[in-house]
């Protein structure tokens, strides 16, 4: 469903599992940071809401979207976090440039979460403009973050239910 017809933030709460005995890892890309800082703290104050612990809360920093696919295979496998959210953000430009790091950095993500042995959620701003981005991070769209942690814990129980 394209964002303009859903806002990022709404969902039931009621069918969000409670993550107090769970450890989520973050990893977010300073590139962007207005955006992916945003996206950040509506992913952090969402798992809080929902029961996981802060200091259950690991964050780690990269410096663009494309190194989030390392960043995140590394959390996933260095550390003993149930998910890992990967946010970031793309403002297209002149140049090609947009295309192969937005690219990239999905393919490289779905590998992974193909892969690995946590989920990995995909937190990718892809935005043609700065607007479009600041409407996915807490503005008039809602904040991508909140669905990424929502995505996050319900596909914990998933893999524990499965």
């Amino acid at each position: 469903m394209a964002s303009a017809l859903h806002n990022l933030s709404s969902y039931d709460p009621s069918t969000v599992p409670d993550g107090s005995e769970w450890k989520i890892g973050i990893v977010v890309s300073e590139w962007n940071e207005d955006v992916t800082g945003a996206l950040l703290q509506g992913a952090y104050d969402t798992l809080l809401k929902h029961g996981v612990q802060a200091r259950n809360i690991i964050v780690k920093t990269v410096p663009g979207s494309f190194e989030l696919v390392y960043g995140s295979a590394w959390m996933a496998r260095q550390t003993d976090v149930d998910a890992v959210i990967a946010i970031g953000c793309v403002i297209r430009g002149d140049t090609p440039h947009f295309d192969y790091i937005c690219q990239g950095t999905t393919q490289g993500l779905a590998e992974l979460n193909r892969k690995a042995i946590v989920p990995v959620i995909y937190g990718l701003l892809t935005c043609n403009t700065l607007q479009q981005a600041l409407d996915r991070c807490g503005g008039a769209l809602g904040n991508k973050g909140d669905e990424c942690a929502v995505t996050a814990l319900k596909m914990i129980q998933y893999g524990r239910n499965s």
